[in-house]
């Protein structure tokens, strides 16, 4: 492992780490992140991300920095307003850290672009805030095997959830389909209080870096659910269902589908 001097001192804090050292510190510098939202979710992970020197992040949003978004959204500041989320974050991620590859997809997702949009990372993040999405994301990484990160805010509650393809539950054994229309409020109608995607993000970011690194117990067949006002965490136990429509030996499922976005 050949590390700059400046390398060396940017991540010492890693490095000096048993669990990390050099060759964890390496793989993290290898590994290749696809955040998907630059939003309330997103901008805590990459910025995390890209602080542990995470090689190459990809960034995928097709929204504009709203003055609503500040309350959470920490990669955006006020004079970022009207500019595409994507630009804004690569501009903060660079200046937190040059020497790391940021590719910014300033697009929605669909079944349409999504494969090619995952192809070329290692683990995906989804720090999405619709239904529709979710599903789609984890029937796109279970078909092409990739590792996925899963996080949810509302209110003052959040949830986490890593899915490792094979080897575990995936978001459809426990979230069979999308809801009704109208049955779970979003963001903008019920609230979301601004720390809390600083926790649940955190949070997906370490489980990021776990993986990367191969030490410590990833969230696979467990679902974190976190009450950050009553300040408890809970982990409930997962596991595979034997009925789910994409990862169960008689699938279903066998190509993407898209739910209609009512989000």
């Amino acid at each position: 492992m050949d590390f700059t001097n400046d390398q060396v001192e940017r991540y010492s804090r890693h490095i000096i780490l048993p669990e990390v050292g050099g060759e964890g510190q390496q793989k993290i510098m290898e590994g290749k992140v696809l955040v998907l939202g630059a939003g309330g979710l997103g901008s805590p992970v990459a910025l995390y991300l890209a602080a542990a020197g995470v090689g190459t992040l990809g960034i995928v949003d097709n929204d504009e920095v709203d003055v609503t978004n500040l309350q959470r959204q920490i990669l955006h500041f006020t004079e970022d307003v009207g500019r595409a989320k994507t630009d804004s974050a690569k501009e903060k991620l660079k200046n937190l850290n040059p020497e790391i590859k940021i590719n910014a997809h300033n697009m929605r997702i669909t079944s349409d672009n999504i494969n090619d949009l995952i192809k070329d990372y290692d683990i995906v993040v989804d720090g999405t805030d619709n239904f529709p999405t979710r599903f789609l994301v984890n029937d796109a990484c279970y078909f092409a095997k990739k590792k996925l990160v899963h996080g949810a805010i509302l209110r003052f509650d959040g949830q986490v959830m890593t899915i490792l393809p094979d080897e575990g539950p995936c978001y459809r054994c426990i979230y069979r389909e999308p809801p009704p229309e109208g049955l779970v409020p979003s963001c903008s109608q019920a609230g979301v209080i601004g720390t809390v995607a600083g926790i649940v993000g955190t949070i997906q970011a370490n489980e990021v870096i776990k993986i990367l690194i191969g030490k410590g117990t990833p969230l696979s067949g467990r679902l974190l659910v976190i009450d950050a006002l009553e300040t408890n965490f809970r982990k409930i136990k997962t596991k595979k269902d034997p009925r789910c429509p994409i990862c169960s030996d008689n699938p279903t499922i066998t190509e993407l589908m898209e739910y209609e976005d009512y989000c």
